[in-house]
């Protein structure tokens, strides 16, 4: 880099180095010019090729892409790890007990710490116990501290001794948008070394930062620990999407518009699994807010990522952000000097895509998404006539079945004194959430003016309907309050912040009042919303919940039919009140400004009085309190012994069928008060209302192992209907899951799984690998897996086994009452086939679904865990 006095080397140069890949610019032999997502991963493979992990030949199939997507798997080693709450404190728990652990076993548990850096939010969902009362945010944050104490020391304790662990402090706001405002360094400059920011998350979410041009995607807990542990990610090289942005978008249509359109769009060309990569005229019109929401909407298109190229519209984002200058000019230098940087203004310069999909901004217009699933998008022209067609149709994700006589039903309701009319697509609840909307200013400032011209006008939210405000960061009270938007918020509905992360798009909302939840059951109504009570659920832009409030219902056409009456009897339309392009661009121009980032940056070095006088320990080792019921110390490194086990005479704990999900496995909800984890938490003296969540207490082994299998819709041919219960097959006893295993360790049986097609199916989920393994499960034998949960399984030292082609247990002729017996060579290899024997003469043969010698040697270690602390010791 000219413009830096120190030496800089480039991923070039290492490349040179390590693995010899000779060449001067990103065209590969064939002469087609690689995507700029893949350039990323080809420099993280020539940046950390160690000859193991990562090999010469991974780089090389990564440069041979167009040959090679989806035939290899290559390596992939992020530049950092971002945690949230609950999916970051297992992994936590599990570096604490590391510590442990090596100290034991003679070692220096100094030397135990994560290998990258990662960063951790500790108030990412985030539960509303108040709202439209005074100082909302301070009550709620009050009750979390009080609720999640435990485990917030915990995590400070962490920040203190961990290298690389940077927390979050409690208030600040929720992991994807701390990622984005404040975590993000698009170029990481380590000891004068120069390489792309990509990032690991362990939330969906996290491919926000596609928008900055980084590199990044939602991963489960067990990947995210392998790479804090200094593992490579395994991805199979995947194909790259071109979507061609062109035109320009409507002044009426936000960038929640362009994101459902695209939604949708995307989801139609099938891009799952794939990468997504935008270019096009387009995108320069499009601001970095807008690529950002676009980005994060990434899951609900079913991509991996969304990646918008670094170009002079991301600079310019940045210096506004308050980005040094000379950082600035280096990363500008280094990013064109490797050819990460977008020219978009030199049309040959675009690389080659599987395949490209063009999009026109011009003909997108405003849209809601619903009533069930993201992807079904309604066009608010055609929002009314769309909800009655719902009422109609047999129930399904388009349809709520009702009678033709029952669809013009209302239900006098009387609530504070007054009588309201509900009916079918009353709104009940609208919330201004975190998850898809707020990262972008322009679409939170088009709330507020348009709140400010309905006051203005006369209008009102109806006091029953259950509002709230949940920015997902800080900043965005901010320049809402600056701007003079938000009083007017408040005014309109009681649309008051109730805290900072995920509330009522998981459900964490406070309960509608009594008269409403009798008078939508009374009449069997279509309500709007999120609850459970509520059947249609719409997600919209920020003014669009605003206005749909005001109207009090769906069941309208904005073109045709007033938002309200104005106190002279006057009809009020949208088009009234909706603030213009210029409105919003004038005052996002004044009030989104560096200052407000500064302040962030600030906030979060210097925290809040709760965090900052927060106890915690500065001990080497966790001082692990045995009458903790969200913090213990798990049993993972009991044996840390190098030797294929055989598996002798093991019982099969559960004999499942196809389609078994993780949440089957390792559901993440409530307690239920009569299952084994209630009676544990019963026995320590807590009251069902302390019960909290699995989700909360993914620290405590004890609860997640007891709640592994607990599922109600389990489905255990043992047992013939859904129940979390098993067989104990010698006493003959049905028992919890969890009793039947304890009873199996007790008598010194190991256990398998047999299960069909797909085992493994559903989010990705740490615990649905370790609860069996604490259970005692030695294996799962299955016709087929899901790729992610086979790996976790690998993982924490399960043996995936699968049945030949064309077999299963039913084939075979198995109950599953047999005892089942298996021998690991010392040279195991992926793909050998074993020979299985059972007590009653039966033998048959199935595969070792391992993947390649990473996996076996992995498996050898006994899982990952074990593996990485033999390497500390």
């Amino acid at each position: 880099s000219p413009v830096c006095s120190r030496v800089l080397r480039t991923p070039l140069e290492v490349a040179q180095q390590r693995c010899s890949v000779a060449t001067s610019n990103t065209t590969c032999s064939a002469g087609y010019i690689l995507p700029y997502s893949i350039r990323v991963l080809l420099e993280t493979a020539v940046r950390n090729c160690d000859g193991f992990l990562v090999k010469k030949e991974d780089a090389m199939n990564i440069l041979d892409w167009k040959t090679k997507q989806n035939n290899v798997e290559v390596p992939f080693y992020p530049a950092r790890v971002l945690l949230q709450d609950f999916t970051g404190i297992p992994a936590m728990v599990d570096f604490a007990a590391m510590r442990e652990a090596v100290k034991n076993l003679g070692g220096d548990p100094m030397k135990v710490h994560p290998a990258c850096p990662t960063d951790l939010t500790v108030d990412h969902s985030l539960q509303i116990d108040f709202s439209k009362w005074p100082e909302t945010v301070l009550k709620n944050q009050e009750v979390e501290f009080g609720r999640n104490r435990e485990r917030l020391q915990f995590f400070k304790w962490g920040s203190k001794v961990f290298r690389n662990v940077a927390v979050i402090p409690p208030g600040t706001g929720m992991a994807h948008q701390m990622n984005l405002e404040y975590l993000s360094r698009v170029v990481f400059e380590i000891k004068d070394f120069l390489y792309p920011d990509s990032v690991v998350g362990t939330d969906s979410h996290t491919t926000m930062v596609n928008g900055l041009g980084i590199l990044g995607w939602g991963v489960g807990g067990i990947e995210t620990e392998a790479v804090m542990l200094g593992m490579p990610v395994a991805l199979t090289l995947p194909e790259v999407v071109g979507c061609e942005l062109t035109g320009l978008a409507s002044p009426l249509a936000t960038s929640i518009d362009v994101v459902l359109s695209i939604t949708k769009q995307l989801r139609q060309a099938g891009v799952a699994g794939k990468f997504v990569e935008f270019f096009g005229t387009g995108v320069s019109q499009l601001s970095v807010a807008d690529r950002t929401t676009i980005a994060n909407m990434c899951p609900e298109y079913g991509a991996i990522l969304s990646f918008f190229p670094v170009d002079n519209v991301t600079l310019k984002h940045l210096k506004h952000t308050g980005k040094d200058e000379i950082k600035l000019e280096s990363m500008e230098a280094y990013l064109k000097a490797v050819k990460l940087f977008r020219n978009n203004q030199i049309s040959s310069e675009e690389p080659e895509y599987t395949q490209i999909i063009q999009i026109d901004l011009s003909s997108i217009t405003p849209y809601v998404s619903g009533p069930k699933r993201p992807q079904d998008r309604v066009a608010i022209t055609n929002m009314k006539s769309d909800f009655q067609a719902c009422l109609n149709e047999k129930i399904g994700f388009k349809g709520f079945q009702i009678a033709t006589e029952k669809q013009n039903d209302i239900v006098p309701v009387e609530y504070e004194g007054n009588e309201y009319r509900l009916s079918h697509g009353s709104v009940v609840i609208a919330a201004v959430i975190s998850c898809t909307n707020n990262c972008n200013p322009s679409v939170m400032l088009a709330a507020g003016l348009l709140a400010r011209k309905a006051v203005e006008a006369g209008l009102m939210v109806k006091p029953y309907i259950r509002t709230s405000l949940s920015p997902g960061s800080g900043m965005v009270t901010h320049y809402l309050s600056s701007s003079g938007v938000l009083p007017y918020l408040s005014k309109l509905g009681k649309f008051e912040v109730v805290g900072y992360g995920c509330s009522t798009c998981v459900g964490n909302t406070a309960p509608l009042p009594e008269a409403i939840r009798n008078a939508i059951k009374q009449g069997d109504l279509v309500a709007c919303r999120l609850c459970d009570c509520v059947r249609a659920n719409y997600l919209a832009s920020p003014p669009l919940v605003v206005a749909y409030a005001i109207a009090g219902t769906v069941n309208i056409d904005f073109q045709t039919e007033p938002l309200g009456i104005d106190p002279n009897g006057k009809n009020i339309y949208l088009h009234d009140v909706w603030p213009t392009r210029e409105e919003l661009q004038q005052v996002e121009e004044e009030y989104v400004i560096s200052s407000m980032f500064k302040e962030l940056k600030e906030k979060m070095e210097k925290g809040n009085k709760r965090w900052n006088f927060l106890e915690a320990p500065e001990s080497v080792l966790f001082p692990w309190d045995l009458k903790s019921t969200y913090i213990r110390c798990p049993s993972f490194f009991d044996k840390l012994v190098i030797s294929l086990q055989p598996i002798e005479n093991a019982h099969v704990l559960l004999y499942l069928g196809d389609s078994v999900t993780t949440d089957h496995i390792s559901p993440a909800g409530s307690i239920a008060r009569n299952s084994a984890a209630a009676k544990y938490l019963t026995n320590k003296g807590l009251t069902p209302r302390e019960f909290n969540s699995y989700g909360a207490r993914r620290g405590n082994d004890a609860v997640m192992t007891r709640g592994t299998f607990a599922n109600i819709k389990l489905l255990n041919k043992f047992i013939g209907k859904p129940a979390p219960k098993t067989v104990h097959l010698p006493s003959g006893q049905m028992l919890d899951v969890f009793e039947a295993a304890e009873l199996y360790q007790k008598e010194g049986i190991p256990l398998i799984i047999l299960a069909g097609k797909k085992y493994g199916l559903g989010s990705s989920r740490d615990w649905t690998a370790k609860g069996p393994f604490l259970l005692g499960v030695k294996a799962v034998i299955a016709e087929s897996y899901e790729k992610i949960h086979k790996g976790h399984l690998i993982g924490i030292g399960i043996a995936p086994l699968q049945f030949l082609p064309g077999e299963n247990a039913n084939v075979l002729g198995l109950t599953g009452k047999e005892q089942f017996s298996v021998s690991f060579p010392q040279e195991l290899f992926p793909g050998i086939t074993l020979d299985i024997k059972t007590n009653t003469g039966k033998v048959f043969s199935v595969i070792a679904s391992f993947e390649n010698n990473v996996e076996t040697t992995i498996y050898k270690h006994g899982g990952i865990l074990n593996y990485v602390a033999r390497r500390f010791l």
